[in-house]
Parts: C-alpha cells; structure tokens; sequence
C-alpha cells in the first residue's frame, strides 16, 4: 500500500513538473503607428531572470510559463506587458512615448531640468530608476570634427594617401538615432564607415597573399559629369577550424554610466555569442573597471563556457570610470597569456565615458600607442546612448591595431561576434594603406569621400613607422573618388585666379596613354614590421551607373545617403528618390536582411528630413 501510495505521488510530482515547464513565446514587435518592425525591443518575463530582445525583423522568442507576463520596453515606446494564456505566438504593437521634453531627466546621480534637446531617444538612468522617452543632448556624446575632403587638381597634389579603416560603427549609431526619430550630428556621419558597414562580393585571394585589390570606374549618379572611382580590398578567407588559437581579454566598463538594458546586459548577451565561437584551444580572462580596475576570471579555456558565462552574468554596474586602469590592466593580462603563433586580442566594452585617472582623448591616445607595441590588438564594442564617447572608442580602435563596431541591440551583436566572427577578431593584415597617384592627362580634380580622420601625408606611405589599418579574415574595404574630367566645367571644385609669380601653364605630366590613376596599397603581416607593396593601373574607361556592378551601385547608394543627411557641400545632384531606387535595384543577395534595412532606413530619413527633424 506504501509503495502504491508513493507510486501515486511520485506520478503526482512529475505532473506538477510537466506544468511548470515553460512553453516557447515567439512572434513580432511593430510600431504601432506603421506597423514597421522594431529592432532591439527588450522582451522581459517579470519577476524571473529571463530576457531577449527583438531582432532585425521585429521577431523573438523566449520560455515562459502561462499566467507569466512579458514585459515589451524600447527607448521612445511606452512600455507593454503582455499576460501568456493559451497563444504562444504573438504579434505585439507598441506605442510611441508622449514624454515631453520639459520634464525633468535623471543624469548620473541628480538631476537636471531638460532643456531643449536634439539628438537619438534614449533612456536616463539612476540606480534603481529608468526614465524611458526623453531625447539626449547631442553635447554628452562627443564626436571628432569632420572637415570634409575638398576636390583637389592633380597639378597641385598628384598623390591621394590613406588609411583603409574597416570600421562600421558610424552606421549602426546613425542607425539607432534614425530608428528613435532624429536625424544624426554631422559629425556622427562618417561616409566611409557607412559604406563598409556592408559586405561585398569579390573573390578573395587564392596566391598566398593576404588581399587582393579591385578597381571600377563609372559616371557618377549625383552629377553625369563626374566619374566616380571604386577602389575594393578584399582580405583572404580562413574557416574557422585554421584559425590561430586566441588570447583574448574581455574588458568591460562597469561603471554607473553602463546602467540600463541597452548597456550592460546588452553586453552580456554580445560577450556570450562571442563566448559560443570559442574552442578548446582559446582561451579568455575578464577585467572590470568602475572606480578601479580588477580581474573577474583569470585566463580560462574556451570549453569552460558555463565558467565564463557565469563569470559574464555577475557583472553589476555602479561607480565611476577607471578606463585608463582597466586598460593597463587588460593589456599587462594579454601579456601574461601571451600566445607567440596567436590572435592576442583585448575586447573592450564600454560607453567610453571615462572618468578617473587618464580619460582625455589625448590620454587614450598616449595609453594604446605605448601598449600597441605589445602584440596585442583591441577590439573597441562601443554601447549606450546620450553620454558615448565615440570619437574616444575611435581613436583607441585607431591606434591600437584594431577595430570599432557600436552594439546598439543583439542584431548587430550578432553581425559583429558571430557573422563577421573572423573579420572583427583576427587580423590577417595589417598597417593597410592605399596611395592614388592621379594623370593630370585625364583628372581635372579629385575628392576622396569620407576617410578625412584616415588621412596620411604622402611621404607617409613608404613609412613603415607610420600607422594604416587592420583587415580581418574576409573582409572588404571599399575606398570611392569622386573625379572631375579634363574640360567639364564643373562649380564643385571652384576657381582660383591666375597666379602671378609662378608658371600658369598646363603641366607636361601625364600623357594620353589610358591611364587614369595608379593605385597602389601597402600591408604587413600581422607579426611583421616591414610592409609589402602591391599596384594596379585604372584605365580611363568609365561605364554608365547602371552597368557598374551591382555592389558598386549599392555602395554609390550608401554614400550618396551619407552625403544628404550630414548635409555634404558636395552632394551637388544627390537626393533621397535616386539613392533608394537604385539601393534597391543593387540589393541582390540580402540573406541577413542588411541591405533591405538600409532601404528602409533611407525612406525614414527622407521623411524625418522633410519634416525637419
């Protein structure tokens, strides 16, 4: 009789186990308004530890129990909750926020009174408190001034030297201010990161060599008089299982600033994708800093993942920011786990508001080019909004042999950690520089767009003391000039009087001979110190635009739309209707939907533009 009764409620048990197994919740976040998807949205089940946020088509999934209630937050909507009851798929519409902008916003530890704000829809935190809806000033978040290219004659400047920059962290911010309803600082509108945000289909390397170039030349789409020059890198392919073991040092800002879900839990996630790729063979140590700096998790094998993941999920954000210290300590961390045939990489994630010790631009400058000697590159995942410092992440990506990318949701933490796994974590050139030597026979002027904070001197080229840019496993870099034929008159590259003491005559430079431009591009190899050079000659061909290869058009449409909403003096013809329709003539293969995102993201603008937001 015992053993029946036990029998009994045993089975008793097990049915009550059976009832508390959560269920899958699946479905999609929209704009009420327009029903557009949301991207971002921070799904929460109330009262458990358990959260997710909506992807690039609005779309999510998470366990919860029925009689559980989801809880639906994003920066500028009034917060939804959502009570789970037989339907596991829902299709849930929120609200834009009716906060306004008169109303007192909490910054840092006090408070303020909200004066009249431009800039992205964010939230302001205290501990314990959020205040969602309220735009942020443009004054907390910092930029590096862009004074844009001008077109320059070949008579005067023959040579056009850059650095290639692989970043693509102005796209995804200018993205997330569109996205909450304003229109980006021109200053945040970094054309070159725009355009390369994008991957491109060129064939990679097949002789050993660790990049490939590629030119096309064609009529430009914002003026039929002018050409534009495509220049395109294409870094080698390496599946993963070849790929070096890694040393890698997440370094991770958790400071009061990093509060709110789209900061430091936003980097949780992101760090764990990336911690999903690791193998046996890597391995990973976490630093922290707030008032000081310390190390969470000594050096750990990449198959300890429920080691490191713990280790991930502790993390707490409160006290001021020790950056410098942090930075120090990662690096003297990557030192002590050096791997001599490896990928030594620091992965920082900070909002890059720094605060105590060394914290100027100029500091983080000193800092990463001592350190940079070391061997080890860095890895800059910038977060939050209303107080980034971009133009701080940017200079430590560009002097620490390394990369930029702004997390502004887990799509994009998905895009950089695990889609473009290769390219942000392990360089395979470095030091890329590029140098256009122009035939004044053919180029009345030039203009170079985007890359103003990539610029070198000439003579910066052949020095291999002078730093260029990292390329990673797979990835593209594409480089346009804009050019002014000989005999177009053209108002875009402006006049100058007759000199009167010098020789006013054409040059003798530069015969008809069918040569455009010669281009010529340096790199090393990651573990070496002298670089290797490489040419190609661009022949005076020019297609029209509509036969230019398909990601030329695109990439023409990506920067024709970076020109527009940072106002360029220079977008002469450019408007909203050309660059999306051929966006969408160009958009090809979009299998992760980045492409058709952009499209969008161009309509929004156009309408945020029109209504003069």
């Amino acid at each position: 009789m015992k053993r029946l009764l036990y029998v009994f409620a045993l089975l008793f048990a097990l049915g009550g186990m059976s009832q508390a197994i959560a269920a899958e919740i699946t479905g999609y976040v929209k704009d009420n308004s327009n029903k557009q998807p949301i991207v971002g949205v921070q799904i929460m089940v109330k009262g458990k530890n358990l959260a997710t946020t909506s992807d690039k088509n609005g779309y999510f999934k998470i366990q919860a129990d029925k009689g559980d209630v989801l809880e639906f937050s994003y920066l500028g909507f009034e917060t939804k909750t959502v009570k789970i009851a037989k339907k596991l798929n829902l299709e849930v519409f929120m609200d834009a926020s009716s906060m306004q902008l008169d109303e007192v916003t909490v910054v840092g530890y006090g408070q303020v009174k909200a004066q009249k704000r431009v800039g992205a829809v964010v939230a302001s935190h205290h501990p314990g408190m959020m205040v969602r809806g309220i735009p942020s000033p443009v004054q907390s978040e910092s930029y590096q001034n862009i004074d844009e290219n001008k077109f320059i004659s070949p008579l005067k400047e023959a040579l056009s030297t850059f650095a290639v920059d692989v970043d693509a962290a102005s796209y995804s911010n200018v993205r997330r201010m569109i996205n909450s309803g304003t229109l980006p600082p021109k200053d945040a509108v970094r054309v070159e990161e725009m355009i390369n945000y994008f991957q491109y289909n060129l064939p990679a390397p097949t002789n050993g060599d660790p990049v490939k170039i590629f030119t096309e030349l064609a009529t430009s789409p914002w003026n039929k008089e002018h050409k534009l020059m495509r220049i395109a890198l294409k870094a080698k392919n390496m599946p993963t299982e070849k790929l070096p073991p890694s040393n890698f040092v997440f370094l991770i800002d958790v400071s009061g600033s990093m509060f709110g879900h789209n900061r430091l839990p936003l980097v949780k996630s992101s760090l764990k994708l990336l911690v999903d790729q690791l193998r046996p063979e890597d391995k990973v140590a976490i630093v922290t800093y707030a008032g000081s700096a310390g190390l969470k998790l000594k050096s750990t094998a990449g198959d300890q993942k429920m080691t490191i993941k713990n280790a991930i999920d502790e993390l707490e954000a409160g006290g001021s920011t020790a950056g410098g210290a942090g930075i120090k300590m990662a690096y003297n961390i990557a030192r002590e786990n050096f791997l001599k045939n490896g990928n030594n990489r620091i992965v920082l994630a900070t909002d890059g508001d720094f605060n105590v010790g060394a914290s100027s631009d100029e500091d983080m400058e000193s800092l990463i080019s001592r350190e940079r000697e070391s061997g080890v590159h860095l890895t800059v995942l910038g977060y939050g909004m209303g107080n980034l410092k971009d133009s701080k992440m940017e200079i430590l990506a560009n002097k620490g042999h390394g990369n930029y990318a702004y997390i502004d949701n887990i799509a994009e933490a998905r895009k950089a950690m695990v889609t473009e796994f290769g390219g942000t974590m392990f360089t395979v050139a470095k030091d890329v520089k590029i140098q256009v030597e122009f035939n004044p026979a053919y180029v009345q002027a030039y203009r170079l767009v985007g890359y103003e904070n990539r610029l070198l001197a000439a003579e910066d080229f052949n020095n291999d003391q002078k730093l260029g840019g990292d390329m990673g496993v797979g990835h593209a870099v594409t480089a346009i000039y804009e050019i002014v034929p000989v005999g177009v008159k053209s108002s875009a590259i402006g006049t100058v009087d007759p000199l009167k003491y010098q020789e006013n005559g054409k040059s003798k430079a530069g015969a008809l001979n069918g040569e455009l431009a010669t281009v010529k591009f340096r790199y090393k190899d990651p573990k070496s110190e002298v670089s290797k050079l490489q040419q190609v000659v661009v022949s005076d061909k020019a297609v029209g635009i509509d036969a230019a290869s398909e990601d030329f058009r695109f990439a023409t449409a990506v920067a024709e739309f970076g020109m527009l909403i940072r106002n360029s003096e220079f977008k002469q013809k450019a408007s909203f209707p050309s660059l999306i329709a051929r966006a969408k003539a160009a958009k090809g293969k979009d299998d992760e939907g980045y492409r058709a995102e952009f499209i969008r993201m161009a309509e929004n603008s156009k309408s945020l533009m029109d209504t003069g937001r």
